[in-house]
């Protein structure tokens, strides 16, 4: 009588021979949804950066001012800048969604300045700020975990 590590019928129980196949790697099943799911963060983190800095170029009396804050900027000033990054995060959003590989960089690239944008006015909209730099994070990680396979056009 053999050992069961010495069958030949059952290379799984040696440890020796090729492993057996898995159904399926569950983190790439999923990764590509993730990747959507940001695309459309980006979309709406987008429009609402654009409609906060509507309120900031309109009426800026919807802020706090601090007066002794170290990046104190014109609240106009910080509108302007809301309005293009919101626009350029929904476009790279959208280009993400169409599937355009260029976007997951961009994406990255932008929802970090957008992520900045936010620390930097934190003190005039704390709390809205907190959720677009969570927002920004959870969006950044789902760019930089997925990788195509190799054989597949992105």
């Amino acid at each position: 009588m053999s050992s069961p590590s010495s069958n030949p019928e059952q290379p799984w129980r040696t440890g020796s021979g090729t492993p057996q196949p898995t159904p399926g790697n569950a983190f790439s099943d999923w990764a590509p949804g993730l990747v959507m799911f940001a695309g459309v963060l980006m979309l709406i983190n987008g429009i609402m950066e654009v409609f906060r800095g509507i309120m900031a170029v309109s009426n800026d009396d919807l802020f706090v001012h601090t007066p002794r804050y170290v990046f104190r900027f014109d609240l106009t000033g910080w509108g302007w800048i809301h309005i293009i990054i919101g626009v350029l995060v929904a476009v790279v959003g959208a280009f993400l969604l169409k599937g355009a590989a260029w976007a997951r960089f961009a994406g990255i690239f932008l929802t970090a300045l957008s992520a900045l944008e936010s620390f930097l006015v934190l003190p005039y909209y704390p709390l809205w700020s907190l959720v677009v730099i969570a927002l920004d994070i959870f969006i950044i990680c789902a760019l930089c975990v997925y990788r195509p396979e190799a054989g597949t056009p992105s």
